[in-house]
């Protein structure tokens, strides 16, 4: 190994600098793209709110070199006969390079005309390529930026999966404000000020060891880490403070075992559910508030706001209390909410349920933990929380059958309002003031009259089809449910499926124009769950010959069919009592699938509407 080779540098650099016309290989041992919602979400709430903090309608363009700068973090690369491999960051960098695909549609929307397009890819000897470069992504970067959407195929791998979903995120969590005289400012923060630092080896051996170090033996303190110094150095005694201490150790052990992040989200779900007063107006020049403080440094907001949580800075039993009951009780509703998102549990089913199709956790969580005391029974929290879960649930179904967004950026005011309203509420006032919520509501499910399938869509459309096939199946004693369609344990997962073949010539009865038939097809009455594989076999086929394979699959396909309403008491009566008018269909048209789309109105009602049903 020559000398060169141990060699190693480290440089900060701005975005610009990171990614302007530069290219970036994947190496083999790391390349899924695997952020959640949560750390993308984090990461776009981190860099708009300290953007804003900073900004002052009527600045000069030039009055953005001063603003603060923001630290992303470090990315390890290899560098190995010019070509630069990445070694650890690949994940902030894809997450950036998404930002920044949305970025310049955003420009383009607004008739902006900054340059960004180098920052996503650039060309060598006539051929362009994208500045993260990996094969398997290709397809879906380019679709993306071209396009601003990418439909997810059968055969796609779990990063393009996962870049789908944050990209939809992005745009979510973008909060509006920026999007206006503040938008060339932003671009020119996010180029200029956002810096990294690229950690350079000249040998793989090198490159790894850094790696390695980097995960293992991390120095830099979290803001978790801080509070609990400093709340133990409240505590009077040794006694006391040691056995504060262990249960701290066991805590945070408790919660990284979910991730290693799980401690900072804790925190910030459980001060914003019970402490936070205030939150940033969504308009450009506010200052960030209890909310957005909590979100970027809780130790530094609960030092500053003692009072609120009733705490005496020289009382050491306040803080005995604060730890041993208060952070002990809300842990526990926290790692409890944690659990119920991995199946469906009896009791829990709409933390599951909202995990899948939710708002936003940041939102989600503070939400659920809102309603909740200390003092309540274990059984009195696991209802106040499926309570408030289901009331999301219930909220973004609406929302999404009537076209309408609930990003965090679009609805997080109202949100973090609606967690001051539910803070101490008893189980029966819980329900009767979240009822009364979702009867305000402007979208309402006659939503689903027209409601349909489209590019963006189709994880909700799925979502949807679940639900209700579950809900139907469990109402008439089957022992399938959401899960079983929506979840994919089997060699065969349910897919999205048409009734209608796409062969516009054979209803050319109905439709002059092939738009108006393609609008049809796409309606949640044309649509089913089928078994992947299923439809294919018979897909094109006229409906006269599908209807009897239909007959093999579940209730809400089966329905179609007449033998269906033969010896099948528990469907009969589960329909009569729902007020559900289902019938079978010789035939499929038009006038069919109008009756189909109200229909499943009536179960949404049914699901969303009818409460403590017995299964």
């Amino acid at each position: 190994m020559s000398k060169d080779d141990h060699k190693i540098d480290a440089d900060d650099r701005n975005v610009f600098e990171v990614l302007n016309e530069r290219k970036y290989t994947v190496d083999y041992f790391q390349r899924e793209y695997s952020w959640e919602q949560k750390h993308i979400e984090q990461l776009v709430t981190d860099l708009t709110s300290t953007f804003l903090d900073a900004y002052t309608e009527g600045d000069p363009r030039t009055a953005v070199e001063h603003y603060s700068n923001y630290y992303l973090g470090p990315f390890v690369v290899s560098s190995k006969d010019g070509v630069k491999w990445v070694i650890d960051g690949q994940q902030r960098l894809t997450s950036l390079t998404l930002i920044l695909i949305f970025l310049n549609h955003v420009q383009k929307e607004l008739g902006g005309k900054e340059s960004i397009e180098s920052l996503v890819f650039s060309e060598k000897y006539g051929k362009k390529s994208f500045n993260i470069q990996v094969e398997e992504r290709k397809a879906c970067l380019e679709k993306l930026f071209i396009e601003g959407c990418y439909e997810v195929q059968s055969d796609d791998d779990e990063s393009t999966i996962n870049m789908v979903e944050r990209y939809a995120n992005i745009e979510q969590a973008f909060p509006e404000e920026i999007k206006g005289e503040a938008f060339p400012y932003f671009l020119d923060w996010l180029k200029y000020n956002v810096i990294l630092v690229e950690i350079t080896a000249y040998s793989d051996d090198n490159a790894y060891t850094i790696f390695e170090s980097m995960n293992d033996r991390g120095l830099n303190l979290t803001s978790t880490e801080m509070l609990k110094s400093y709340i133990l150095s409240r505590f009077s005694g040794s006694t006391g403070r040691e056995k504060a201490n262990r249960f701290w150790k066991e805590s945070i052990q408790a919660l990284h075992k979910q991730s290693k992040d799980e401690d900072q989200q804790f925190f910030q779900a459980w001060l914003r559910s019970q402490y936070a007063d205030t939150i940033r107006q969504g308009k450009v020049g506010s200052s960030n508030e209890d909310f957005e403080k909590i979100g970027s440094r809780f130790h530094s907001w609960f030092r500053d706001n003692l009072p609120k949580m009733e705490l005496d800075p020289d009382s050491s039993d306040d803080f005995q209390t604060f730890v041993h009951d208060e952070m002990k009780f809300y842990l526990r509703a926290y790692l409890d909410i944690l659990d119920a998102q991995q199946e469906e549990k009896r009791g829990w089913e709409h933390v599951f349920y909202i995990k899948h199709w939710g708002i936003a956790p940041s939102l989600a969580f503070p939400l659920m933990l809102a309603p909740l005391k200390s003092t309540d029974s274990q059984d009195i929290t696991r209802q106040k929380i499926n309570e408030v879960a289901r009331y999301i649930e219930a909220f973004t179904v609406r929302r999404s059958i009537n076209f309408r967004k609930f990003g965090a950026s679009s609805i997080r005011y109202t949100m973090y309002t609606l967690v001051k309203e539910l803070r101490g509420k008893d189980l029966d006032s819980l329900r009767s003031y979240l009822q009364g919520k979702l009867q305000e509501m402007e979208e309402s499910w006659e939503g689903i009259v027209h409601f349909r399938l489209h590019g963006q869509n189709r994880r909700f459309v799925k979502f949807l089809l679940s639900r209700i096939t579950g809900f139907i199946e469990q109402q008439s004693g089957l022992s399938t449910n959401f899960s079983t369609y929506y979840i994919n344990n089997g060699s065969r997962p349910y897919e999205v499926e048409h009734i209608w073949a796409n062969k516009f010539d054979e209803h050319r009865d109905e439709f002059e124009q092939q738009h108006e038939f393609e609008n049809y097809r796409n309606r949640i009455g044309d649509l089913v769950l089928l078994p992947q594989g299923t439809n294919q076999s018979y897909g094109d086929m006229p409906y006269t010959q599908k209807l009897e394979h239909y007959l093999k699959e579940n209730l809400l396909v089966k329905s179609l069919h007449p033998m269906t309403y033969e010896n099948n008491p528990n469907f009969i009566g589960v329909a009569q009592n729902l007020g559900i008018e289902f019938k079978p269909h010789e035939s499929f048209t038009k006038l069919v699938i109008d009756e189909r789309q109200k229909l499943i109105q009536k179960i949404c009602e049914a699901v969303w509407e009818t409460r403590d049903l017995q299964l």
